[in-house]
């Protein structure tokens, strides 16, 4: 786990050997310089030798000027290396993400992954930085004290050796204890994270049924869990300071007692005792830095451990050996394909698929809610593959192409219309990168989007907010519709795409469809019989299984369903309803 997370660290390797190279010094420094102290007092002050007070007080002028520099770079150098390789990590993170296909996005939610590339990410840099500096500062500073000590006076310095084993039993077991309960609180932030998402994507829906007050009491029931778990954690760790305070305390008394009787008895100089004192200090401050370090391992653990769950998923659509360069025509054929969320045999959403689209026709599919008319279409562009069976794209199985260059011949609009921050433009060129202005206006056209846009106060150049919520549903269909036509794919998918705007608008997009690209194999998910009924051939699903294949004369003379939908609609039901 540990190894594949620091891979992120790459470029920055100098500047994490640097920062504990530049600790060094400074520990170094720091321990030196009570010995030297203690000179002073028995050499200098004891002999009244004013030339030994000045030579050795210079030097540790010196030393001290030397000591905050080496400080100061070891922390410069700390900061940037846990800065960059939070950078890094956060965009492994991402670009892991950009390969998952949406079983491996289904395997994690939404808010699960915000939370692992924010506050787990922010989790390790803050350990990293204490890590880099305290992993080396801590030990050095302890043993070099404690030799330091043991180099004074062995019988005093006996007592830290007494005291530090206990010491680190006490924070192995708070250790123990604390980890799991930070491990829920990481979970419980992906569940606050997911209120947070749904009420502010969902703002207007919470207002408009004035659940305003129901959305605090959520998002303040979630609040305080974490605060309670947190709670609970540091009552633990808060255990750490004391413990080592008093034992540290408790030495200082029983080194100053036997200090005192041994300068008495002669056996210890007065210097002697003043430097054993101020290694006690350095041992405890070493000591609390060790506990701080150990309480921003303990939360980091939690975080590499949800961020390697990432890090560690192998996306299971991936390219063959030799995978083919180009796809010749928008030929569809499925054969005997059935499919499963949960790659279940027994637990098939679609079964017993069959049927063949030529390149260039329409072809329209319905029914009812749930019958698995979204997951069919996206398993052509390898969204999802098949359980059984074959998708093939002109006679060839969509598994032996190159996925980019299959999804850059399918062109979907799916039923959640997604558009992004920034200009219709910039939205419409995700298409197209290299559209032209007369493209992207050409297929605005055939979408019937142009009149609206130029309407806009800023025409193409309308900066859109997230999600484009500023634009009507109809308007934000035409301008996803455009942004795949944009694409020339050979295959077009418009899953319910049409369903916000009116019948005349449909109308004229299919209209335009029929004149303008002819070539194109257009399959169309429609509620309204009216959206696909100039289709060269309808499929008709239901619970999961084609019940009919026709052309619309040939299912309204045939087929109960299509018949009942028809009927329905033409009498004033969901035809009217659009």
């Amino acid at each position: 786990m540990l190894k594949n997370i620091l891979k992120s660290v790459r470029e920055y390797k100098r500047d994490s050997f640097l920062a504990p190279l530049f600790v060094s010094f400074e520990v170094i420094l720091e321990v030196l310089m009570p010995f030297m102290m203690a000179w002073i007092i028995d050499k200098g002050l004891a002999k009244q030798d004013m030339a030994y007070i000045t030579k050795i007080g210079i030097i540790l002028i010196i030393m001290a000027i030397l000591s905050l520099i080496s400080g100061v770079l070891a922390g410069r150098f700390a900061a940037s290396s846990s800065a960059g390789f939070a950078k890094n990590l956060r965009l492994d993170i991402f670009k892991k993400i950009q390969t998952f296909s949406f079983q491996n996005i289904d395997e994690f939610s939404t808010s699960g992954l915000i939370t692992r590339l924010t506050t787990d990410v922010t989790n390790i840099q803050n350990a990293y930085q204490m890590l880099v500096r305290t992993v080396v500062r801590s030990p050095l500073m302890l043993i070099f004290a404690l030799v330091m000590a043991l180099r004074i006076n062995f019988d005093v310095a006996m007592i830290f050796l007494i005291i530090i084993p206990f010491l680190g039993i006490i924070l192995f077991l708070i250790i123990l204890k604390a980890h799991p309960i930070f491990e829920k609180v990481f979970d419980e932030y992906d569940n606050l994270n997911k209120v947070v998402q749904e009420n502010v994507s969902g703002i207007r829906v919470v207002k408009s049924f004035v659940r305003e007050d129901e959305e605090i009491k959520k998002f303040d029931k979630m609040s305080l869990l974490i605060f309670n778990l947190f709670k609970k954690a540091e009552k633990i760790v808060i255990f750490n300071n004391p413990v080592i305070q008093f034992s540290i305390f408790t030495a200082i008394i029983f080194i100053s007692w036997i200090g005192s009787t041994q300068i008495i008895s002669e056996t210890m100089t007065t210097g002697q005792l003043m430097s054993l004192i101020t290694y006690a200090w350095q041992i405890l401050n070493s000591l609390v830095m060790f506990s701080m370090l150990f309480v921003m391992i303990i939360i980091a653990r939690t975080s590499m451990e949800r961020i390697s769950e990432v890090l560690n998923t192998n996306p299971n659509l991936v390219n063959g050996e030799n995978p083919i360069e180009q796809v010749e025509n928008g030929e569809i054929i499925f054969e005997n394909v059935g499919f499963s969320y949960v790659d279940d045999k027994d637990k098939l959403a679609l079964r017993d698929i069959n049927f063949k689209i030529e390149s260039g026709e329409t072809v329209g599919i319905i029914g009812g809610t749930g019958t698995g008319k979204s997951t069919l279409v996206q398993l052509i562009p390898r969204l999802y593959d098949v359980t059984l069976g074959e998708v093939k794209i002109a006679g060839k199985n969509v598994k032996d192409y190159d996925l980019t260059v299959l999804r850059d011949s399918v062109a979907m609009v799916l039923q959640k219309n997604v558009l992004f921050s920034g200009t219709i433009k910039e939205n419409l060129k995700w298409g197209n990168k290299n559209a032209t202005d007369d493209e992207i206006i050409h297929a605005c056209k055939l979408a019937q989007a142009h009149d609206f846009i130029m309407s806009l106060a800023n025409g193409y150049n309308t900066v859109l907010d997230q999600g484009g919520t500023n634009l009507s549903g109809g308007q934000r269909q035409r301008v996803c519709i455009a942004r795949a036509l944009l694409k020339n794919p050979k295959i077009l998918i418009l899953d319910d795409s049409t369903s916000a705007v009116d019948t005349k608008t449909d109308a004229s997009i299919r209209k335009a469809f029929r004149e303008e690209i002819p070539n194109v194999t257009k399959i169309i998910i429609a509620q309204r019989i009216h959206s696909i009924e100039d289709s060269d051939k309808i499929i008709i699903l239901d619970r999961g299984q084609i019940v009919a294949i026709g052309s619309p004369e040939e299912l309204m003379k045939t087929n109960k369903i299509y018949q009942e939908i028809y009927n329905s609609q033409q009498k004033g039901g969901l035809f009217d309803e659009q």
